[in-house]
């Protein structure tokens, strides 16, 4: 189900915002990128409802599982779990900075104990026949980068992983919340390009502060792949473009025809009882920059809460963008044929 070097752009794994409602929205966007689902521990995998959390859509393919943990038995029965779900990659998160991650001992502070993650790895990859990923930072807290970074890439390959997801950032685990981590530390982005140059065989994926296809396009000259995070999320339009522009294949989707997509999705799921604004919080971003925007954002948001809420909610925020869209067409011929 893999879509061929589905890597070269993806949409990073994001607490409380990449659930299964959302990536199929990112779907109906790009048909090749490869999303990610939330951070899932393996605590949760193993013991929790997980009908529940491991549940997705067969059209959200290729998707990829991300696991939280940190011992090598547990992770490798998570995978298998997620393998048999039909997940079309497992990938080991080493970069989150949250205070629960680190009580976990999981997430950005795995960067610190290299030789374990390596063994998760190679315990994760005896386990399963899909593969097997890291997603990391450079280094944390007063860690050399170049150490790091260089360290904990060699023991994993060795492990047998071939494609690592980097976070171009330190984290700092003392001193910075979670949501300071994602903007503080500064970016290296070079150093990134030089994991890749020194290490050829490898697939490297750049992540951090990356805003649009075209910064994504000029690190696609250093790297295997892009991985955008909030700018996807908060701008999922751009999603539109990722196809013909990273992919070269394919057409741009516009957000009239995704909604028009997603609704066909809506309309499933309020059937089998979820609420609207489960499903309509991720397209508040969807026209950002585009007349009716904000008007688009109010109605979701006001009127999707409701109980009872249903399509006719996006229809009326659609008819409000759509009327202005339409007007901006006819405002722009009307010029041209004064030209």
């Amino acid at each position: 189900m893999t879509t061929p070097a589905a890597y070269r752009l993806s949409v990073a794994p994001m607490m409380d915002w990449t659930d299964r409602h959302c990536r199929v929205l990112h779907r109906t966007l790009s048909a090749r990128a490869l999303l990610y689902t939330e951070m899932l521990t393996t605590g949760a995998v193993l013991h929790g409802d997980r009908a529940r959390l491991l549940a997705f859509s067969p059209q959200e393919h290729p998707v990829a599982l991300q696991l939280g943990g940190s011992e090598p038995a547990d992770l490798a029965a998570a995978a298998r779990i997620g393998e048999a779900e039909g997940y079309d990659e497992i990938n080991l998160n080493v970069g989150c900075p949250s205070d629960r991650v680190q009580s976990g001992r999981f997430g950005a502070c795995l960067m610190r104990e290299p030789d374990l993650v390596a063994e998760c790895m190679a315990a994760m990859g005896a386990a399963v026949k899909v593969p097997v990923t890291v997603k990391c930072r450079i280094g944390v807290d007063d860690q050399d980068p170049e150490e790091s970074l260089f360290g904990l890439v060699d023991l994993c390959a060795k492990a047998g992983v071939t494609r690592f997801t980097v976070h171009a950032r330190k984290a700092w685990l003392k001193g910075l919340s979670p949501k300071e981590n994602r903007d503080i530390p500064p970016l290296d982005y070079p150093l990134v390009w030089r994991l890749k140059r020194e290490r050829p065989d490898l697939t490297i994926v750049i992540n951090g502060g990356i805003a649009s296809l075209e910064a994504a396009q000029a690190h696609l000259a250093h790297v295997d792949g892009v991985m955008l995070g909030r700018a996807a999320y908060h701008t999922p339009a751009i999603l539109g473009d990722v196809d013909p522009c990273v992919f070269g294949a394919g057409e741009a989707v516009d957000p009239f025809a995704a909604v028009a997509a997603y609704r066909d999705y809506v309309a499933s799921e309020l059937a089998r009882g979820t609420h609207l604004a489960a499903m309509t919080r991720h397209m508040l971003g969807l026209f950002h920059g585009r007349p009716g925007a904000r008007t688009w954002r109010r109605i979701l948001t006001v009127e999707g809460v409701k109980p009872g809420a249903g399509l006719e909610v996006i229809d009326q925020a659609l008819a409000v963008v759509s009327g202005l869209e339409a007007q901006r067409v006819a405002r722009g011929l009307e010029a041209g044929e004064a030209a």
